[in-house]
C-alpha cells in the first residue's frame, strides 16, 4: 500500500535550547532547554520512529535497511539525510563541519553539509557565517589571539531567510532564532570558540581546535541563490541543490497534484493546515509535522494552506 510515513521525533536538551519548539509548534519538550528537534532522522544519536501504517513503532534507521524498496533501493548504507528544527535561545557555538573524507577517517560517519530556513528571528538577530582570515596560518593565529571581533563574519537575518552551509563553513546560530536545517547525516560538530560559558555542570565545553584548522574553507562562503516560480496555486522555492540534497519550499493555496521524479520525500509542515491525498486516502497535516513519502507513492495531492519545507536526495 502506498502511504506516507509520520515520524516521532527524538529531543535534545541544550546548553543554549529553550521554549520556543513547544510554544510555536506544541512540541511535547522533554526540558526548558530543549534546543533540538530531531524531526526526520536515522541516526543512531537520534532515530525516529514511524507512527503509522504497516511499519508503526520502528525505526527510520532500521526500515531503511530492512526496506529499501521503500526508498528507491539506495546505495548509501545508512539514511543519508536529517531534519532538524533548532530553538537557539542564546547563541550555539562558533563552529565547523568536515567533509565526507575527513569524517569517514576521523569520526567514521557522514561529513556534515548543511543548510537553514530561517523559521523565526527576534529584531536584532544574527549568525556567524564565514570568516575573514585569508589564509590557514593567519585562521590559526586569529583563533589562538582569541581575535573573534576581527575573525568572524556576522550577519543579520530575519524569518524566510535561507543560508547554504557547506562543511568547512565557520557559522554559528545567534540568539533568539529557530532554524530548520536539512543536512547529511552527521552528528561531527568541531567547536572553534564557546564564549567562555559553562555548562550546567559548571564545566566548560571541549573545543576542537586543530581539526576546526584543519576542515575550515579559507574565504567567504557562498550562498545560494533560491529560484522561486509560482504555478497555479504553488509557489515552489528551490533553495539549494548540491551533491548531497536538493531543498525546496511550497508554498500551497488551493490544490496541487504532484508526481514523483525523486526517489523519496521529506516534508516538514512549517505553516497553516490542509490534507494529503494518496491513492484516494486523505491525510489531515499541520503544522509541526513532518513526514517521509517514500518510494511507493507515485502521485499525491496537497489542499489547503500550507507552507513546507521539502527536501530529496541528490539523483545519482
Amino acid at each position: 500500500m502506498a502511504e506516507p510515513l509520520f515520524l516521532k521525533a527524538s529531543m535534545h536538551d541544550k546548553i543554549w535550547g529553550g521554549t520556543r519548539l513547544r510554544n510555536v509548534y506544541g512540541y511535547d519538550i522533554p526540558t526548558e532547554t530543549t534546543g533540538e528537534y530531531w524531526a526526520i532522522s536515522g541516526h543512531p544519536h537520534g532515530v525516529s520512529i514511524i507512527e503509522n501504517g504497516d511499519f508503526t513503532g520502528q525505526g527510520l534507521d532500521r526500515l531503511y535497511r530492512e526496506q529499501p524498496q521503500l526508498f528507491g533501493h539506495p546505495t548509501s548504507p545508512v539514511f543519508p539525510l536529517l531534519t532538524k528544527i533548532l530553538d537557539a535561545n542564546d547563541w550555539l557555538s562558533v563552529q565547523v563541519h568536515p567533509d565526507d573524507a575527513y569524517a569517514q577517517e576521523y569520526e567514521g560517519e557522514l561529513g556534515k553539509t548543511e543548510c537553514w530556513y530561517i523559521l523565526a528571528a527576534d529584531e536584532g538577530s544574527e549568525i556567524i557565517y564565514g570568516h575573514t582570515a585569508k589564509s590557514r596560518e593567519e585562521l590559526a593565529e586569529m583563533i589562538e589571539a582569541g581575535d573573534w571581533d576581527k575573525l568572524l563574519t556576522h550577519i543579520p537575518v530575519k524569518a524566510g531567510d535561507f543560508y547554504y552551509v557547506p562543511s568547512g563553513t565557520m557559522h554559528a546560530i545567534g540568539k533568539g532564532i529557530m532554524v530548520l536545517e536539512t543536512q547529511q547525516s552527521s552528528d561531527t560538530t568541531y567547536r572553534v570558540y564557546d564564549f567562555d560559558r559553562p555548562d550546567a555542570s559548571g564545566k566548560l565545553r571541549p573545543l576542537h581546535i586543530q581539526q576546526s584548522i584543519d576542515v575550515m574553507t579559507i574565504g567567504q562562503p557562498q550562498n545560494s541563490h533560491p529560484d522561486k516560480q509560482i504555478v497555479d496555486d504553488l509557489a515552489t522555492t528551490l533553495l539549494v541543490a548540491n551533491e548531497f540534497f536538493s531543498v525546496y519550499k511550497w508554498e500551497i493555496k488551493g490544490q496541487v497534484s504532484f508526481k514523483q521524479v525523486a526517489p523519496y520525500y521529506l516534508l516538514s509542515v512549517i505553516e497553516g493546515q490542509g490534507s494529503l491525498e494518496i491513492d484516494q486516502q486523505t491525510y489531515d497535516l499541520k503544522k509541526g509535522q513532518h513526514l517521509i513519502l517514500p518510494n511507493t507513492v507515485k502521485s499525491w495531492i496537497l489542499s489547503g494552506q500550507l507552507d513546507l519545507i521539502v527536501s530529496h536526495v541528490a539523483e545519482d
